[in-house]
């Protein structure tokens, strides 16, 4: 069966940035799974796995607008520190997250106060050339429950 909407994909990757270092990789863990064509994942990635077959193996090359889209300016906004959930201590650099209007949101921290903190709320991987690395581990049709709700259950993808 070949990748197509209305199908659930597993499949492993391995990220690269553009000097070949790994920034984050599935293999040898659960394969993920999405359901094809509901936006549910990187558009880049969807449109790559377009047509694939199970056993399929291949790299491709994302720009930031395919990816993570360009890093803008105007992402940075001072919160209180207070809101910063993931480490008690807080120093330029790390990771956290906060709660937005539009949900739960990965944030660096820029610079850090007593009081407040200045985030960058950029994904981490904006502005970045993302090489990917993918193999297609199983393909089948979405149940009606999957299509119903939006996205894959089972391994790899939501748990009820």
């Amino acid at each position: 069966m070949q990748v197509a909407d209305n199908t659930v994909v597993q499949f492993n990757y391995t990220l690269k940035n553009e000097d070949g270092m790994v920034l984050d990789t599935n293999v040898g863990n659960t394969p993920l799974a999405y359901l094809h064509g509901h936006n549910s994942m990187m558009e880049g990635i969807e449109k790559a796995l377009t047509g694939k077959e199970e056993g399929d193996s291949f790299s491709i090359t994302l720009t930031p607008e395919e990816g993570y889209g360009e890093r803008k300016d105007d992402m940075i906004q001072r919160v209180p520190v207070k809101h910063l959930q993931g480490a008690k201590k807080w120093k330029a650099g790390m990771m956290a997250t906060v709660h937005t209007e539009q949900g739960v949101r990965q944030v660096v921290v820029a610079k850090v106060g007593k009081f407040m903190a200045d985030v960058d709320m950029n994904h981490p991987l904006a502005g970045l050339t993302l090489n990917f690395d993918l193999e297609v581990v199983s393909v089948r049709a979405a149940t009606e429950e999957e299509l119903a709700h939006g996205h894959a259950h089972g391994e790899g993808g939501h748990q009820h």
